[in-house]
């Protein structure tokens, strides 16, 4: 007893909240995870009330300067994060975040230089780079029919619902493409069909190989907002081309942060996500919306590639893009340079993404580079 009255003076001593057990220990505060521009390099930061970045790092050497606690080695990116975050991580997040709130050290005097407010430093794409990220396409029963008539939106419906299919999905390319909240979406040169659509990805915790749509949560790390930014102006000849489509540079912001999913709850219940452009909003959608779950879409992709931790599954995109938008008069055009994107998913956050026309393109090319869209399509 007297040697428990002595560990318990000395934490109390070093102002560190007592040690969380495994197992049944719950955060105090929920928070997100993200990366973020800190001195010289991008640090791993705990986000808390959407206001406060916590440094990873330091926040733990803190804490391990009291012997109650383990000595725990620190995840270098937030790939490693993910993988280790269900071996033990977690608990010890739990405990930095507890040491934080309990001890009032967000905000005010007691607050260490270890804690920002999230606006005076820049928030990075969380995860640099995934190692694959996975879009679904022609997965909202609004999406499939954009600038349908209600009676034809209602069969078209009827019809996918009956017959429902497998999922389609397609590669997104990683690093080259991922970019930040704030960071600039670039229209390349000479692509002037650029189409926008907001996702809720869905970041792989554990290796997933045949898993089945009824197991597939235990294999779930957390969830951020995504953007497929997407080229529709196709290639000369006419014929499909993802990469055209899907491919190029900043076609990915992802973002702002990641919600662990034990902060999150169900998505396929809770799901709600919306897309403005310079404050009118043109996409908005449920998770009712989806013709195959988040669920499915990982049970059919894991079928055919193991899903690793930090791999991105994006669930498709709703209703309210360029075609729809311009068949409800809310658009005019495709994006323009100057334009302001916001995707916002509620509980996870919102991406704003400005948009600027890429330089032109340079001189001494062979001719065989993508060409402007007006040199071969009239319309």
């Amino acid at each position: 007893m007297r040697l428990i009255a002595t560990v318990v003076g000395f934490v109390a001593w070093l102002g560190v909240s007592p040690v969380l057990a495994q197992g049944d220990a719950d955060s105090p505060e929920p928070f997100k995870l993200g990366t973020f521009q800190v001195d010289a390099g991008p640090q791993v930061g705990i986000v808390v009330q959407d206001r406060y970045v916590i440094e990873l790092h330091r926040g733990n050497e803190v804490l391990q300067v009291n012997p109650a606690y383990a000595q725990v080695s620190m995840p270098a990116n937030m790939l490693e994060l993910v993988g280790q975050y269900e071996y033990g991580l977690k608990y010890r997040i739990y405990e930095i975040v507890a040491d934080a709130v309990m001890h009032n050290r967000l905000s005010g005097p007691r607050r260490p230089a270890y804690v920002h407010d999230v606006d005076d430093i820049r928030t990075l794409a969380p995860i640099l780079y995934p190692g694959k990220i996975l879009n679904a396409a022609g997965n909202f029963y609004s999406h499939v029919c954009e600038g349908c008539t209600a009676e034809e939106q209602a069969e078209s419906d009827r019809q996918h619902r009956e017959n429902r299919g497998i999922p389609y999905l397609f590669l997104k390319p990683s690093r080259g493409a991922v970019i930040g909240t704030g960071e600039s979406v670039i229209i390349p040169p000479g692509r002037d069909r650029i189409d926008w659509e907001v996702e809720f990805g869905t970041v792989i915790g554990r290796p997933a190989s045949y898993i089945s749509a009824t197991e597939a949560q235990d294999y779930v790390f957390g969830y951020m907002v995504t953007i497929d930014i997407s080229d529709r102006g196709g290639r000369p000849e006419g014929r499909s081309d993802w990469f055209v489509g899907k491919g190029h540079n900043s076609f990915a912001p992802q973002g702002p942060w990641i919600v662990p999913k034990e902060f999150y709850g169900n998505p396929m219940e809770r799901l709600h996500q919306q897309l403005a452009i310079d404050g009118v909003t043109v996409q908005e959608a449920r998770a009712g919306d989806m013709i195959h779950s988040i669920w499915e879409l990982m049970e059919y992709a894991s079928s055919i590639i193991t899903l690793f931790p930090g791999d991105v599954l994006n669930s498709g995109t709703s209703g309210g893009t360029s075609s729809g938008a311009f068949a409800e008069g809310t658009r005019s055009g495709y994006l323009q340079a100057g334009e302001v994107i916001e995707a916002t998913i509620e509980g996870i956050g919102t991406l704003r993404m400005p948009t600027v026309a890429g330089e032109p393109l340079p001189d001494g090319l062979s001719g065989s580079q993508l060409p402007p869209v007006n040199t071969y399509r009239d319309n």
